[in-house]
């Protein structure tokens, strides 16, 4: 049984304490604004209870990759900018992390004020979770709340080492996504259905193990599925493939198929010679894709099958696109599950950053049971792996 957090109501109240509230404001700039305010809008409400209840909010992220050093592409003045927009008051955007300007805000903080810190990452001590940097930031404030699960599964600074030095909670938002993911580990609804796409199957063979001991049916899609596909002995053309993968594959496939889980792969596919929005694309079996070109999405009969086996399901696991659907020509079979899941009577969990991207550009956001936030913590987390910011908020 998974463990359980401390919660807000474990910190007691929060009035007149400065909270160094850890989020996941890992969002998409475009032109300087923010491009999809999802992650924001989903650690609102943590922020705003804080607020409600009294405290001062430290908020921090981490913003892209910026490996320890300063990228103004990458500042999260934007994000501070929308934040006050969404919570309706000033957010104030330091101009460092941990340093003299963020020290100087901080201890001025009043109770329902806010200041967003520096990105994270351009501290080098963020990633190496350096104790000395984490004592800078728990220097900022009184009390820790954590609610960026999508960071969980680093050991970091912000995550891993800071809340050991301060009393310690977990945000709504990191709670809830616990609490979800649990009951898919648990006790989910059957029939339970997990729905796996993206590019490489290297990426989730030990998601494909692991949710094996625990779903009913297992459909994949998009690119890695070729990889499957190949090992089985198909045809895939110039698909992406990965060919050094084909034993493990062999032997997962196999383990699930002996605990009784139906796996379902594309019958037919959507193939072109190039991903482009005006390519020629040709409709044809998924184990005999002609040479020179490539699967870019699952065919009609897919999509059929695939709908089939989503109506019957009482909870869905979605994580991963089933081609190439940012461009229209590779879009039809991200589209049909999406709808099929929609159109199920299914508790449906979807995450993975693709998979959030496709439900926002359908303007679905609202469809499905759960938008995790989490991408790759929640895949590490179904497959029962111990996350660093889970297990420093674990009841002792």
């Amino acid at each position: 049984m998974t463990a359980r957090l401390r919660t807000l109501e474990d910190l007691g109240d929060v009035s007149g304490k400065r909270v160094f509230l850890r989020a996941d404001l890992n969002v998409p700039l475009d032109g300087g604004k923010v491009a999809d305010d999802l992650r924001i809008r989903a650690t609102a409400p943590t922020i705003l209870e804080l607020l409600n209840g009294g405290a001062s909010v430290v908020l921090a992220s981490h913003l892209g990759r910026p490996k320890g050093k300063v990228v103004d592409d990458l500042r999260l003045a934007p994000v501070a900018d929308r934040l006050a927009e969404l919570l309706d008051r000033d957010v104030q955007a330091s101009d460092d992390v941990a340093g003299e300007v963020s020290r100087s805000v901080c201890s001025h903080l009043g109770p329902g004020e806010v200041v967003l810190l520096e990105n994270l990452r351009f501290e080098p001590g963020e990633e190496k979770n350096d104790p000395a940097f984490a004592a800078s930031l728990a220097a900022l404030a009184d009390v820790y709340v954590d609610d960026a699960f999508g960071a969980a599964h680093r050991a970091h600074a912000s995550v891993a080492a800071l809340p050991r030095l301060l009393p310690s909670a977990a945000g709504r938002l990191l709670q809830l996504e616990v609490e979800i993911l649990s009951n898919l580990l648990e006790n989910p609804e059957r029939p339970y259905v997990a729905i796996l796409g993206g590019a490489k199957v290297s990426d989730k063979l030990a998601t494909i193990s692991a949710l094996a001991e625990h779903v009913d049916a297992l459909l994949i899609g998009g690119a890695m599925a070729f990889t499957l596909i190949a090992a089985e002995g198909g045809e895939v053309g110039d698909s992406l493939c990965e060919p050094d993968r084909f034993e493990e594959v062999r032997a997962a496939m196999t383990a699930a198929r002996e605990r009784g889980v139906a796996i379902l792969l594309p019958v037919d596919v959507v193939a072109a010679a190039d991903i482009s929005e005006d390519a020629e694309v040709q409709v044809m079996s998924a184990v005999a894709i002609s040479a020179g070109l490539k699967g870019l999405d699952v065919g009609p009969l897919t999509i059929d099958a695939f709908g089939k086996v989503i109506a019957e399901a009482k909870t869905i696991l979605w994580n991963g696109p089933m081609g190439v659907f940012e461009m229209e020509p590779f879009a039809a079979g991200t589209r049909g599950v999406a709808e099929a899941v929609v159109s199920s009577a299914a508790f449906s969990v979807v995450g993975g950053g693709d998979s959030l991207r496709a439900v926002h550009q359908l303007g679905l956001e609202n469809a499905f049971g759960h938008l995790s936030t989490g991408g790759g913590a929640s895949l590490e987390f179904l497959e029962g792996k111990v996350l660093p910011g889970i297990e420093a908020l674990e009841v002792a």
